[in-house]
């Protein structure tokens, strides 16, 4: 899965780089994705973030990775 910023959208509230400080930063005023994080495999971080962006600024693309079998 990849994660986006699309900084049309971001107004700067950086909720993302406070919930998922290893994947998102805050540059020049507006939210972005660190260099060579762009893939999340499912991080409950990341789709916190994408969920709780207050501008709906993040979106996650591709498949996402299968569900650990439970018994």
């Amino acid at each position: 899965m990849k994660v986006f910023v699309d900084r049309d959208l971001c107004y700067g509230s950086a909720e993302c780089a406070h919930r998922a400080p290893a994947v998102f930063d805050f540059v020049d005023g507006f939210g972005v994705v660190r260099p060579g994080r762009e893939e999340t495999d499912g991080d409950p971080s990341v789709l916190e973030a994408v969920e709780k962006c207050p501008s709906q600024a993040i979106s996650i693309t591709g498949t996402p990775p299968p569900a650990p079998d439970r018994p």
